[in-house]
């Protein structure tokens, strides 16, 4: 039987280069110097994400923005390595790229909650992104129905962004996107094409 000393013991730190090494930023976070494994996610989770990454890529790659990457790669701020689910850097950020991180903030990130990710994403990763003054953050939650969109003010803390006629929520960082929270909920999801085609991309 472990011991209580056993079972108290903190976790294992290692540093932000054997993270990459061992588990190259696509199946665990570094937190603080420790690994936290990522639990498998939902298959409506996954589609949402691939949803908005296939949209965003496009707006992204039309107009010459930047890039846009999904959940495979870490972004580093301070002593903490988050891997969002989406994330977009602007083109005159570029620099901050690496080949398997991004070492400061993207300009924008998206996270969609899982039932067991609600507490990380709803306080945890939203207080790292607000210090490592990621300027927009987009919390989407399937379950309850919800999509909150944060904007770091001139204090440096968050403020919610109120939705505009319609429902419509709309980036200030990425010209050109925005979206209907109720897309999001629809089974199937919208077709591309009638999305881009609102935007005018095509």
């Amino acid at each position: 039987m472990a011991s209580a000393a056993a079972t108290l013991a903190p976790p294992e730190r290692v540093s932000f280069q054997d993270y990459l090494t061992a588990h190259d930023g696509s199946a665990a976070e570094w937190v603080d110097g420790t690994v936290v494994p990522m639990s498998p996610v939902s298959d409506h989770h996954q589609d949402i994400v691939d949803f908005l990454a296939a949209l965003l890529r496009y707006l992204v790659e039309a107009r010459d923005l930047g890039i846009v990457r999904t959940s495979q790669v870490a972004m580093r701020i301070g002593e903490t390595a988050r891997v969002p689910d989406i994330l977009f850097l602007a083109s005159e950020h570029l620099d901050r790229r690496r080949p398997t991180f991004v070492e400061g903030a993207a300009d924008l990130v998206v996270e969609v909650v899982s039932p067991e990710s609600r507490v990380r994403d709803r306080a945890e990763k939203f207080y790292d992104y607000e210090t490592g003054e990621v300027p927009e953050f987009w919390l989407i939650d399937p379950l309850r129905q919800t999509v909150d969109v944060f904007r770091l003010g001139s204090d440096g803390r968050y403020a919610p962004v109120l939705a505009g006629a319609g429902g419509r929520l709309e980036s200030e960082v990425l010209p050109g996107f925005w979206i209907i929270p109720s897309w999001l909920w629809k089974q199937p999801l919208p077709k591309l094409n009638n999305v881009l085609g609102q935007w005018g991309l095509i």
